[in-house]
């Protein structure tokens, strides 16, 4: 990660980031959708091709990219703080403290309308990372790339390590590395499950972090970086995938046909992360970044790039905003429409093809872009302190 030739800073945000977390805000809103209404067709962790139709295969594919791109840009947004001369290891522990109350609270209750149990998932992640990052950015930068390269290439070492309920361990395994429950269903008031193991995640935000000084370099300079590193980490992928060497915990297979063939090889774990999961969500990421960045500078006054921007201004709002926007929607739908699909939880209300999915995601993006994008120049007008976690 090289440091010659540096530019100043941009001032204000970088209109790249925030479309490509604009981008990635709307595909996690499909996939929230189908949270909502195909619970029926429930996906597991990697897929099984066997029980998944295409579409709904590579919806959730296209899905896999959310979380690994804001984690990345999350240390990228540290690194930038910091070269503005502001101390970044308290702005970094306070926005963990509020992403950490707010996945226990709003968060939380927006999924099921409940308390029942508790699941820490990817805003939880994100918190601990962040009070990981606010002591490991004073290490030297070297440091940093090892550690960050360890724990993104390294940690699927570790998937033969295994701790059972009630064993010494446990807890610290499951949120560190394995997904499970801290306290099962019956144990207590409320049940409480890891659903994002942290330790890859951590090396994420580290290279993030490290990748930072990217945006110091010239865009001519950035934009070769960044395709440089896309193509050499989907090449790894190719590599390591490809003839089954490392990176995933079951190989891939020819299957019956070419479909599942390409299926299965495709069909990476999110549960931690594996390796090959990240060298593609990454690799792909650094390519749609630089392709955002050229697509800014031959056009920068195009409706769908400050559409994007909007969107990726404004992220937790929008992350709130939608998840209560459809547990009320679903609430009102169940009114009128009896519950016609068996679930994991129980006779829910949902429909019957992914195509539905896309549909209602697409209207409710539309619906949604105003108040965002409102809230987004709100945030930017503001001098309210609270609103820059947002």
């Amino acid at each position: 990660m090289t440091t010659t030739a540096m530019a100043p800073l941009p001032r204000g945000r970088i209109n790249s980031i925030d479309m490509l977390r604009g981008l990635v805000m709307l595909i996690m809103l499909l996939d929230h959708v189908r949270e909502r209404v195909l619970l029926h067709l429930q996906v597991s962790d990697p897929m099984d091709i066997s029980q998944t139709e295409p579409g709904l295969f590579f919806s959730r594919l296209l899905a896999h990219w959310c979380a690994p791109v804001f984690v990345f840009l999350s240390g990228v947004s540290a690194y930038l703080y910091q070269q503005k001369g502001r101390p970044l290891t308290p702005f970094l522990v306070k926005r963990a403290l509020v992403l950490i109350v707010l996945e226990l609270t709003l968060v939380n209750f927006a999924w099921l309308g409940s308390y029942h149990t508790l699941y820490l998932q990817v805003i939880w992640v994100f918190g601990l990372c962040m009070l990981l990052l606010a002591l490991l950015h004073h290490l030297p930068r070297p440091v940093l790339l090892v550690i960050g390269l360890l724990l993104v290439g390294g940690h699927n070492l570790l998937t033969p390590i295994q701790f059972s309920p009630g064993e010494s361990g446990y807890w610290l395994w499951t949120i560190l590395h394995d997904r499970g429950f801290l306290l099962a269903p019956g144990e207590a008031a409320i049940a409480v499950k890891i659903s994002y193991p942290l330790l890859p995640w951590v090396g994420v935000i580290v290279l993030g972090y490290l990748a930072g000084c990217w945006f110091q370099q010239s865009a001519a300079q950035r934009q070769r970086i960044l395709w440089r590193s896309g193509w050499l980490a989907l090449a790894a992928l190719l590599l390591l995938r490809g003839f089954n060497l490392y990176g995933e915990t079951l190989d891939w297979q020819i299957q019956p046909t070419a479909m599942l063939t390409v299926m299965d090889l495709l069909n990476f774990t999110k549960y931690p992360p594996s390796l090959d999961f990240l060298l593609l969500t990454l690799g792909l990421m650094c390519l749609a970044l630089r392709a955002l960045e050229r697509a800014a500078t031959a056009n920068p006054v195009a409706r769908w790039q400050q559409v994007l921007a909007d969107f990726g201004a404004a992220p937790m709002f929008f992350y709130l905003l939608h998840l209560y926007a459809l547990l009320m929607l679903y609430n009102l739908a169940a009114l009128v429409f009896a519950p016609n699909q068996q679930t994991a939880y129980g006779l829910m209300l949902g429909v019957s093809h992914v195509g539905w999915v896309w549909l209602i995601a697409v209207l409710l993006a539309a619906a949604l872009y105003w108040p965002t994008r409102w809230f987004a120049g709100f945030k930017q007008r503001s001098h309210w302190r609270w609103v820059r976690y947002f």
